[in-house]
């Protein structure tokens, strides 16, 4: 047996369990294959997402030197015919991994961890009693609730009536989640607690709100302590409004808009020059052909930080011209893979390289450099990992919403402008599947300012495009909807007449009254 030490990963393991969520697409029952689709090949993707390396060549070539020989060509019929019972199984469902994101350190990946700090838990588990047996202990998790709620549930281990409200102490728990920390205090554990608060029966809850004491009662009412309870959730976290509307777009998750058409491979990697002979720029483009005649479970993945390494290498060559480059990206970047390996990547200095160019060229900026810059920018939001971070990262965000913001004022050309809405429209709709999860933003609020005044000008300018205006309108209603009602957000929609500007849209198209009519409700 052979031991080959890979390297060492410092990504958390919220991270690495997302991007294995992400690989049940990939790797199902269905298309195991034990010579062409097998666990070698699961291993080198993810050392690749790991280690920005794959496995050895000599490993994930194995089974091909086997089917070379005459020996492996007849055993392969009836090694398929053995695995035939055992791989025709229902493909298992696309995960879908409910990211979240609360600020962002390094290459933020470390921050998709701490998305159960979002309501200000700092790190607690959710979803169960913590039991307090010192006063230090109980300061900490009441501090820990002080944006939300906590219910003190005090009681003894001689005190028979409490035992029969534990069970649905511990149900309330769970369905609080992290929107309330219950607490359980043995008295006969914690005197200077029972001291401190003056508890002279048990079983006595004590409930607090936004750090400040609520409610006291006393007694084993399974029916008062839910009550009780829910009725507090409710008041720490009210429904927005929005929610009580019918919105049939504006109140579902939606999947980010995505460019994987393939174009020529031969004539689009001619225009590199030589450096199209490069083997990454070949690997790549035998992925690309592999994954769209086969699918992404036939598809190996090449050699990424080659991959990356080209690029990079070739940014700023003037003998290469970019477009022919990050179009052959775009087209590998709609599998998850991918781009979760993207998302990994330290700095993230490539993809900051790519959204920042067309910025940097200004008016000289080809035509056919800013609409494949603009696709592939949409097509990193199938990676959730990534597309949380293009939202929370500065270094990210910035350039991204500055190629939106350009690409929407190109008057010459609609195909920018649907490609600008589409990639506006993608981050609209990350930021919104948080507020349906009734989680923070990811987006900063002055972002979404920023990016809510572009869609506005650029939707009462749009006169051409029905695919635009669709995309315009769908970006500024999942802005809008839930937002923070004493917030900039709203009251930036409300100076600038967005009502009237989103209304002023029924006459374009009868197919958009509806569209229009949501996004209406939520401006009101």
């Amino acid at each position: 047996m052979e031991i080959i030490p890979l390297g060492k990963t410092d990504l958390p393991m919220d991270v690495i369990l997302e991007y294995l969520d992400s690989l049940k697409q990939v790797y199902t029952m269905e298309s195991y294959d034990l010579f062409m689709h097998n666990c070698n090949n699961f291993t080198n993707d993810f050392a690749m997402f790991l280690l920005g390396r794959g496995i050895p060549d000599h490993i994930t070539s194995l089974p091909q030197t086997v089917l070379n020989t005459p020996f492996g060509q007849m055993l392969k019929p009836q090694l398929d015919n053995a695995m035939r019972g055992i791989t025709q199984a229902p493909v298992a469902p696309a995960a879908i991994p409910q990211n979240g994101v609360n600020g962002v350190q390094g290459n933020g990946l470390s921050s998709v961890s701490n998305q159960r700090h979002a309501n200000g838990f700092d790190g607690l588990p959710t979803g169960q009693v913590h039991h307090a047996t010192t006063l230090k202990k109980l300061d900490m998790l009441l501090n820990s609730a002080k944006n939300s709620c906590a219910v003190i549930f005090f009681t003894s281990a001689t005190c028979p009536p409490c035992k029969l409200v534990y069970p649905a102490y511990d149900e309330l728990a769970a369905e609080a989640g992290d929107k309330a920390v219950l607490i359980k205090v043995d008295l006969s554990e914690a005197y200077e607690i029972g001291s401190k608060y003056q508890v002279r029966a048990t079983p006595t809850f004590m409930s607090f709100l936004k750090g400040v004491k609520e409610n006291e009662w006393v007694g084993a009412s399974e029916s008062q302590l839910r009550g009780n309870v829910r009725m507090l959730i409710q008041m720490a976290h009210p429904p927005h409004p929005h929610t009580k509307l019918r919105l049939r777009t504006l109140q579902r998750r939606h999947k980010p808009v995505t460019y994987a058409k393939i174009p020529p491979l031969d004539k689009l990697i001619s225009k590199m020059g030589a450096r199209g002979t490069d083997s990454a720029v070949t690997a790549l483009k035998d992925f690309v052909r592999t994954r769209e005649a086969s699918g992404a479970p036939d598809a190996p993945l090449p050699s990424l930080p080659a991959v990356t390494s080209f690029i990079q290498n070739t940014q700023n060559d003037p003998q290469v011209p970019s477009f022919p480059v990050i179009d052959l990206l775009r087209c590998a970047m709609v599998d998850p893979r991918v781009s979760g390996y993207f998302a990994a990547e330290h700095s993230h200095s490539t993809i900051i390289d790519i959204l920042s160019k067309p910025q940097g060229l200004g008016d000289t900026c080809p035509y056919n450099l800013r609409i494949v810059t603009l696709q592939l920018a949409c097509n990193l939001f199938t990676s959730s990992i990534l597309a949380a971070q293009l939202l929370q990262d500065p270094a990210l965000c910035t350039p991204l919403l500055e190629l939106i913001t350009s690409s929407l004022l190109d008057t010459h050309h609609p195909q920018v402008r649907v490609a600008a809405a589409s990639l506006a429209f993608n981050m609209a709709a990350t930021n919104h599947a948080k507020r349906l999860d009734e989680k923070e933003d990811l987006m900063a609020e002055y972002r979404q300012l920023e990016l809510m005044a572009s869609l506005l000008e650029s939707l009462s300018n749009e006169n051409d495009s029905k695919d635009g205006i669709r995309g315009l309108l769908t970006a500024i209603g999942l802005l809008a909807y839930a937002a923070p009602r004493e917030g900039e957000l709203v009251e930036l929609c409300n100076a600038l007449g967005a009502k009237e500007t989103v209304g002023a849209k029924k006459a374009f198209s009868e197919d958009l009254k509806e569209l229009v009519n949501e996004v209406e409700q939520v401006l009101a």
